[in-house]
């Protein structure tokens, strides 16, 4: 991938922040992995949780779940940040995050499913969300021998991105492959060659197209609907559940099955619903375990960028959100 170039106040506001960040990763270091995701967890819960964040994620869970009260809403976010913190803490040691040796980390649910497609001989485009620790599918999928790329959105700060990156490859796929023209062309190349490609297909894109997640149109991605109807991928969701300190549950759910109809806008449109219908019932499953703080809807006034954003919300094609499964 090309850097792109960086003047002296950029060097200089990164270079300050890589410092920052670098600092908080040599702290977490002084512990193990356990003692790391413990303190990360008192740091999101008692301090995290009391910032303006939460109003953010307050307001989001409100509109997803009216039928909670505030002392309910109040647990999620809490045990939300506590989540977030341990998270923190693990990025520096994200190494020792692995299904395999005498002590394992993860562990695999409905491993029967993922051995069926993997059998099959089709690509597959495995989707999840930001639950629990989310860097932890493709290292499970990597470790058990499935072969792939990580599709990512790379970080502002050019320093970090690249320690991430390195981070990721040594756990998981070597394949980084940054959102962007030349990344699409490699994960073309990968399913083509009946590889498998990691993606979180969770957050917002302003050049997505509008698909309801709990009730309400979220600018969603349509590029694994898309991918999938070009050349004929299983869409396979996982999702992620920590279960006691640093270790993490990972639950391969049945592919999502489409029949496509041969229009391509309104197919990609319909398969990207059933993608965040089954990320939805992932949340709802542990809701504590996702990142509410995010601005995963848009604001009023919000317009959609892209032309077929555009189009489908001109015709409004948006089909309320239903509790169905995630076949």
């Amino acid at each position: 991938m090309r850097e792109r170039k960086l003047g002296i106040w950029q060097k200089l506001r990164y270079g300050a922040e890589t410092a920052v960040f670098f600092a908080f990763i040599g702290f977490f270091r002084l512990f193990g992995l356990d003692g790391a995701s413990a303190i990360g967890g008192f740091i999101g819960r008692e301090i995290l949780y009391r910032t303006p964040l939460s109003n953010r994620a307050r307001a989001n869970l409100k509109a997803a779940y009216p039928e909670k009260n505030t002392a309910e809403i109040e647990s999620i976010v809490r045990e939300m940040w506590d989540n977030l913190g341990r998270v923190m803490g693990e990025y520096a040691h994200l190494d020792k995050l692995s299904l395999k040796g005498a002590d394992p980390r993860l562990t695999v649910a409905n491993l029967e499913i993922a051995n069926r497609l993997l059998a099959s001989g089709r690509p597959i485009i495995f989707i999840s969300g930001h639950f629990a620790n989310w860097e932890t599918m493709p290292f499970a999928a990597h470790q058990y021998g499935v072969e792939g790329g990580v599709v990512y959105r790379p970080l502002n700060n050019p320093y970090v991105d690249r320690w991430m990156v390195r981070q990721r490859s040594r756990n998981g796929p070597k394949e980084q492959i940054s959102k962007g023209a030349q990344g699409t062309k490699r994960i073309f190349t990968l399913l083509r060659s009946g590889k498998a490609i990691f993606l979180l297909a969770d957050q917002k894109t302003n050049e997505g197209i509008p698909a309801p997640f709990f009730g309400r149109d979220a600018m969603t991605t349509p590029a694994p609907a898309a991918l999938a109807l070009k050349l004929n991928a299983i869409i396979f969701p996982v999702s992620n559940e920590r279960l006691n300190g640093a270790r993490f549950r990972l639950t391969a759910h049945p592919p999502i099955e489409f029949a496509p109809t041969g229009d391509h806008d309104r197919d990609v449109h319909a398969l990207t619903v059933k993608i965040n219908q089954a990320l939805e019932q992932c949340v709802r499953y542990r809701p504590s375990q996702w990142l509410w703080i995010h601005r995963r809807w848009p604001k009023p006034g919000d317009r959609p960028r892209s032309k077929r954003a555009q189009a489908l919300a001109g015709v409004g094609v948006g089909v309320k959100s239903e509790g169905s499964s995630l076949s």
